[in-house]
């Protein structure tokens, strides 16, 4: 690591509550330092999971006290519409491959764009973000060409998917994080975890602590740490 380096490392899962309940914090983030994703492939493989009354009997009451504690907006089509749809499979890697994707054309700013409006089209308006034609139009809305957005989603899910997803995890497992969202702030050689439950639903707070943060004005981490997805199966605390 350069000694000079700053940055916020951002561990998530798209189908991850939790993480679209921290979205704010990373949009206020953006502004104030540089934020690197690492897409943990929470729901990846094995642990992809179709829809049915099991999985919506657990998410939803997570979901509702997430939009209590964050203000964050769960649509009416997400919860009547998507976690009904027992044809739906809920697969994190098709979305973090998209991630990367939009990454690869346009750069870290768009893969970050292209995750929050993944998120956005999961939770408020219940579309299908493992589906390839889904990712296609979000990216599309973002300004990207659908043909060259397809090749290199194509690329991505062949050649560097399933390595992005285990580097992921090792950074997870290096900075002793529990699950997702965990939030590692780099100040040169250093990465510190930042507990950031406090600041859930207060972005422009959670943008002055970085900015003390980053300047050294502080004695260290002052949060309190925030619910989590464990890193296979989506289980939350």
């Amino acid at each position: 690591m350069n000694a000079t380096t700053q940055a916020l490392h951002y561990i998530y899962d798209p189908l991850c509550g939790w993480c679209y309940g921290a979205a704010p914090l990373v949009a206020a983030a953006r502004k104030v330092l540089p934020v690197q994703a690492h897409g943990g492939g929470m729901m990846a493989g094995p642990s992809r999971r179709q829809v049915d009354a099991g999985l919506r009997n657990y998410v939803m009451p997570h979901d509702r006290r997430i939009a209590q504690m964050t203000g964050q907006t769960f649509g009416d089509n997400y919860f009547n519409g998507l976690l009904t749809d027992t044809s739906a499979v809920f697969d994190s890697a098709p979305p973090i491959a998209a991630v990367l994707a939009m990454q690869a054309l346009k750069g870290n700013d768009a893969g970050l764009d292209m995750l929050a409006v993944i998120q956005l089209a999961h939770y408020r308006d219940g579309l299908r973000i493992s589906d390839e034609s889904t990712l296609v139009a979000l990216a599309q809305k973002l300004g990207a060409d659908a043909d060259a957005f397809t090749q290199a989603l194509h690329k991505i899910e062949e050649e560097e998917l399933a390595r992005h997803i285990e580097a992921s995890r090792e950074l997870l497992n290096y900075v002793g994080g529990r699950g997702f969202p965990t939030f590692v702030l780099q100040r040169g050689d250093t990465l510190e975890v930042l507990d950031v439950g406090m600041w859930l639903g207060r972005p422009e707070e959670w943008a002055q602590f970085l900015q003390q943060e980053t300047r050294g004005d502080t004695a260290g981490n002052a949060g309190s740490p925030i619910a989590q997805c464990d890193i296979d199966g989506g289980n939350c605390n």
